[in-house]
């Protein structure tokens, strides 16, 4: 069966019309290279060249042959780019996870529009979902990585997974607009010790349900769970509706409710982690090239 080189020399030839010129353009000498051409007429058992001392031409299955070769040969040269292209991370697929607060943090959308411009070839696939089921697909290759918002609590979670810190971002109390201490700029949490709190369930959001215990121990109170949401935006419509106070990222003040105030917090504790957490024996070059880009490894720059 006739090899990838056959088909370079017959082309050279064919295109060149003579052995000696097609010769110098491969960079070989004339003997193996008609000893080449003789070894793929015998393998197909028909002449493609009719030659003598002076010409060489084409014979109709040459020209046949001559049109299939280039073909072959090109696609060769595709498939060697996109395997080298995969190796390298800028095709194949990826798997991407993400918590319904970091929709509003500017690192996923930044993440994914540089992501998108530097490896276009790469398909991406997006999952909506908590910290803690990231972590369980992640070990299980449901995702490849995912935005989280707290770090892995069990043994096996810290072993496998690799957690990349993007931001302690600060942590605001939503009140009703009407509120007595809407229009400050700040606050103590202590301040509103006696009001009712609305609050994600724990089992869904476990880090922000425990940071407002224990801001609120910090500040000598126990707050009073009036109500819960299941999705942190949710929080907000409960607040605008006067249900509660609730504690929020400060990337939710892009949700402009009617009815809202948000006011900071006057605690170094006040902040809510989010981090890029993938498994570390993960070998895709596209998750390579993804934690290059949202680290800021690929050009210095952090998002």
């Amino acid at each position: 069966m006739f090899d990838f080189r056959q088909l370079r020399y017959f082309v050279a030839v064919a295109e060149e019309l003579s052995f000696t010129r097609a010769a110098q353009r491969l960079h070989i000498s004339q003997p193996p290279l008609s000893q080449q051409i003789q070894a793929l007429e015998q393998d197909l058992g028909v002449r493609l060249f009719q030659r003598d001392r002076r010409n060489v031409a084409l014979t109709e299955p040459g020209r046949v042959m001559l049109e299939q070769a280039r073909q072959i040969l090109a696609k060769a040269d595709e498939a060697r780019a996109q395997v080298n292209e995969a190796a390298a991370g800028f095709s194949g697929h990826l798997k991407l996870a993400y918590t319904v607060s970091v929709s509003f943090h500017r690192a996923l959308p930044q993440t994914l529009l540089r992501f998108g411009q530097r490896v276009p070839r790469v398909r991406m696939q997006l999952h909506e979902m908590y910290s803690e089921a990231q972590f369980d697909a992640l070990r299980s290759g449901q995702i490849d990585v995912g935005f989280v918002r707290a770090e892995p609590r069990h043994g096996a979670d810290v072993r496998a997974l690799r957690l990349d810190v993007i931001d302690y971002e600060p942590l605001l109390l939503a009140l009703p607009s009407g509120h007595r201490l809407a229009g400050r700029d700040s606050l103590e949490l202590g301040e509103v010790a006696g009001e009712s709190f609305v609050i994600q369930p724990r089992e869904l959001a476990s880090n922000l349900h425990d940071r407002l215990l224990q801001l609120a121990a910090k500040a000598d109170f126990h707050p009073t769970i009036r109500l819960q949401a299941q999705q942190i935006n949710g929080l907000i419509a409960l607040v605008a509706a006067g249900m509660g106070l609730a504690l929020v990222p400060a990337s939710m003040r892009a949700v402009q409710l009617g009815g809202v105030s948000y006011v900071s917090l006057e605690d170094p504790d006040a902040y809510l982690l989010l981090a890029v957490a993938s498994r570390r024996d993960n070998p895709s070059p596209a998750l390579a090239k993804f934690l290059d880009i949202v680290t800021g490894a690929d050009d210095g720059a952090d998002l």
